[in-house]
Protein backbone atom coordinates (compact mmCIF):
# COMPACT_ATOMS: atom_id res chain seq x y z
CA UNK A 1 0.00 0.00 0.00
CA UNK A 2 1.18 3.86 -0.84
CA UNK A 3 -0.44 6.36 1.09
CA UNK A 4 0.57 9.77 -0.37
CA UNK A 5 -1.13 13.53 -1.15
CA UNK A 6 -3.33 14.08 -3.52
CA UNK A 7 -2.56 15.60 -6.75
CA UNK A 8 -4.65 17.32 -9.68
CA UNK A 9 -3.60 14.86 -11.75
CA UNK A 10 -5.61 12.20 -9.24
CA UNK A 11 -9.16 14.05 -9.91
CA UNK A 12 -10.69 11.48 -11.71
CA UNK A 13 -9.62 8.49 -10.15
CA UNK A 14 -10.53 10.05 -7.07
CA UNK A 15 -14.09 11.59 -8.00
CA UNK A 16 -14.45 7.57 -9.29
CA UNK A 17 -13.27 6.19 -5.84
CA UNK A 18 -15.47 8.66 -3.90
CA UNK A 19 -18.52 7.77 -5.89
CA UNK A 20 -18.00 4.14 -5.79
CA UNK A 21 -16.99 4.07 -2.21
CA UNK A 22 -20.47 6.01 -1.34
CA UNK A 23 -22.33 3.98 -3.31
CA UNK A 24 -21.41 0.73 -1.78
CA UNK A 25 -21.74 2.38 1.58
CA UNK A 26 -25.24 4.38 1.56
CA UNK A 27 -26.48 3.29 -2.02
CA UNK A 28 -29.81 2.09 -1.53
CA UNK A 29 -30.95 4.59 0.72
CA UNK A 30 -32.08 6.82 -1.68
CA UNK A 31 -33.69 7.29 -4.85
CA UNK A 32 -31.89 7.02 -8.23
CA UNK A 33 -32.32 10.73 -8.80
CA UNK A 34 -31.54 12.12 -5.27
CA UNK A 35 -27.92 9.49 -6.00
CA UNK A 36 -27.27 10.95 -9.35
CA UNK A 37 -28.06 14.22 -7.93
CA UNK A 38 -25.52 14.08 -4.75
CA UNK A 39 -22.85 12.37 -6.96
CA UNK A 40 -23.19 14.96 -9.74
CA UNK A 41 -22.14 17.51 -7.62
CA UNK A 42 -20.09 16.12 -5.37
CA UNK A 43 -18.21 13.44 -6.81
CA UNK A 44 -17.52 14.58 -10.08
CA UNK A 45 -14.19 15.12 -11.62
CA UNK A 46 -14.17 19.29 -11.50
CA UNK A 47 -15.49 19.51 -8.11
CA UNK A 48 -12.88 17.27 -6.73
CA UNK A 49 -9.95 18.89 -8.74
CA UNK A 50 -11.29 21.99 -7.31
CA UNK A 51 -10.68 20.62 -3.79
CA UNK A 52 -7.17 19.61 -4.54
CA UNK A 53 -6.21 23.08 -5.80
CA UNK A 54 -8.04 25.05 -3.22
CA UNK A 55 -6.89 25.70 -0.15
CA UNK A 56 -9.66 24.55 2.27
CA UNK A 57 -9.02 20.69 1.87
CA UNK A 58 -6.32 17.96 2.23
CA UNK A 59 -6.81 14.75 0.52
CA UNK A 60 -4.70 11.65 1.50
CA UNK A 61 -4.80 8.52 -0.78
CA UNK A 62 -4.40 5.02 -0.37
CA UNK A 63 -3.18 3.09 -3.66
CA UNK A 64 -2.81 -0.63 -3.89
CA UNK A 65 -1.25 -2.00 -6.96
CA UNK A 66 -1.73 1.02 -8.84
CA UNK A 67 -5.46 1.54 -7.87
CA UNK A 68 -6.80 4.36 -5.48
CA UNK A 69 -8.88 1.77 -2.78
CA UNK A 70 -8.97 4.59 0.12
CA UNK A 71 -9.25 8.56 0.86
CA UNK A 72 -9.51 10.57 3.75
CA UNK A 73 -10.38 14.22 3.14
CA UNK A 74 -9.29 17.10 6.05
CA UNK A 75 -11.72 20.69 5.27
CA UNK A 76 -10.51 24.05 7.32
CA UNK A 77 -12.22 25.69 7.87
CA UNK A 78 -15.42 23.49 9.04
CA UNK A 79 -18.78 23.97 8.03
CA UNK A 80 -19.80 22.61 11.67
CA UNK A 81 -18.02 25.51 13.87
CA UNK A 82 -20.76 26.87 15.46
CA UNK A 83 -21.32 23.48 16.93
CA UNK A 84 -18.05 23.50 19.08
CA UNK A 85 -16.44 25.48 21.65
CA UNK A 86 -13.54 24.62 20.21
CA UNK A 87 -11.59 27.82 19.17
CA UNK A 88 -9.65 25.96 15.59
CA UNK A 89 -11.33 23.10 15.11
CA UNK A 90 -10.77 20.69 11.71
CA UNK A 91 -13.19 18.38 10.04
CA UNK A 92 -12.76 15.50 8.87
CA UNK A 93 -14.45 15.85 5.53
CA UNK A 94 -14.49 12.09 4.53
CA UNK A 95 -12.76 8.89 5.36
CA UNK A 96 -13.51 5.73 2.75
CA UNK A 97 -11.93 2.65 1.58
CA UNK A 98 -13.40 0.15 -1.28
CA UNK A 99 -15.23 -2.90 0.18
CA UNK A 100 -12.53 -4.97 -0.48
CA UNK A 101 -10.29 -3.05 1.33
CA UNK A 102 -12.14 -2.67 4.57
CA UNK A 103 -10.91 -4.40 7.73
CA UNK A 104 -7.11 -4.43 6.38
CA UNK A 105 -6.26 -1.27 8.96
CA UNK A 106 -6.11 1.69 6.12
CA UNK A 107 -8.89 3.06 8.08
CA UNK A 108 -6.29 3.41 11.26
CA UNK A 109 -3.58 4.54 9.20
CA UNK A 110 -5.29 7.39 7.51
CA UNK A 111 -7.20 8.10 10.93
CA UNK A 112 -3.49 8.42 12.51
CA UNK A 113 -2.50 10.71 9.39
CA UNK A 114 -5.46 12.85 9.98
CA UNK A 115 -5.34 13.40 13.81
CA UNK A 116 -1.22 13.70 13.22
CA UNK A 117 -2.17 16.78 10.30
CA UNK A 118 -5.11 18.43 12.75
CA UNK A 119 -2.19 18.51 15.92
CA UNK A 120 1.05 19.54 13.49
CA UNK A 121 -1.47 22.43 12.41
CA UNK A 122 -2.35 23.74 15.81
CA UNK A 123 -5.86 22.45 15.67
CA UNK A 124 -7.87 22.06 19.12
CA UNK A 125 -10.30 19.75 17.70
CA UNK A 126 -11.48 17.24 15.00
CA UNK A 127 -15.30 17.57 14.12
CA UNK A 128 -16.85 14.64 11.64
CA UNK A 129 -20.61 13.75 10.86
CA UNK A 130 -21.83 10.03 10.75
CA UNK A 131 -24.92 8.56 9.32
CA UNK A 132 -26.93 7.91 12.43
CA UNK A 133 -27.27 4.37 11.44
CA UNK A 134 -23.61 3.42 10.56
CA UNK A 135 -22.63 1.46 14.03
CA UNK A 136 -19.71 0.17 12.89
CA UNK A 137 -18.38 3.64 11.36
CA UNK A 138 -19.43 4.98 15.00
CA UNK A 139 -17.76 2.76 16.77
CA UNK A 140 -14.19 3.00 15.11
CA UNK A 141 -14.59 7.13 15.79
CA UNK A 142 -14.82 6.55 19.64
CA UNK A 143 -12.26 4.64 19.81
CA UNK A 144 -10.05 7.16 18.86
CA UNK A 145 -12.00 9.56 21.52
CA UNK A 146 -14.72 11.27 19.26
CA UNK A 147 -18.26 11.86 21.26
CA UNK A 148 -21.47 12.61 20.10
CA UNK A 149 -22.22 16.86 20.33
CA UNK A 150 -25.29 17.28 18.09
CA UNK A 151 -27.70 15.63 15.82
CA UNK A 152 -27.51 17.07 12.42
CA UNK A 153 -29.04 16.36 8.93
CA UNK A 154 -27.01 15.37 5.65
CA UNK A 155 -28.71 16.08 2.66
CA UNK A 156 -28.24 13.93 -0.48
CA UNK A 157 -30.41 15.50 -3.64
CA UNK A 158 -33.68 16.27 -1.84
CA UNK A 159 -33.48 13.55 0.54
CA UNK A 160 -32.29 14.85 4.47
CA UNK A 161 -30.08 12.06 7.20
CA UNK A 162 -30.07 12.11 10.05
CA UNK A 163 -26.41 12.16 11.22
CA UNK A 164 -24.54 12.17 14.35
CA UNK A 165 -21.53 15.22 14.75
CA UNK A 166 -18.90 14.03 16.66
CA UNK A 167 -15.39 15.55 18.53
CA UNK A 168 -12.37 14.90 19.56
CA UNK A 169 -10.70 17.34 21.67
CA UNK A 170 -6.89 17.57 20.76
Amino acid sequence: MIYRPATLADAPALAHLGAETFIAAFGDLYTPKDLADFLAEVHNPEAVAGEIAGDECTHRLVEDDGQLVAFCKLRYPTKFGDFTEAKNPIELGQLYALPTHTGHGIGAKLMDWALAHAREGGHDAVLLSVYAENFGAQRFYQRYGFAKIADITFKVGDHYDPELLYELKL
